[in-house]
C-alpha cells in the first residue's frame, strides 16, 4: 500500500514539474502500457508526449 502510493505520487509530482495534467498524462501512460508503447516514450520529458496532456500556459500559475 505504501509503496504503491509513494510511486504514484512521485509520477504525479515528476508529471506537474514538467508542466503536464496530472489526471490526463497517468490516462495516456495507462492506454499505451496497454497496447505495448515503449516506456521510454512515456517519460513525462519525452517529447512525444501529446498535447492533451500538457499544461497550456495560460494555466500555468
Amino acid at each position: 500500500g505504501a509503496t504503491a502510493s509513494t510511486v504514484i505520487y512521485s509520477i504525479i509530482q515528476t508529471a506537474i514539474e514538467n508542466e503536464l495534467k496530472p489526471q490526463n498524462y497517468l490516462k495516456y501512460v495507462f492506454d499505451q502500457i496497454q497496447i505495448g508503447t515503449d516506456a521510454s516514450i512515456l517519460l513525462p520529458w519525452s517529447d512525444q508526449i501529446p498535447e492533451s496532456c500538457k499544461v497550456k500556459k495560460s494555466q500555468q500559475k
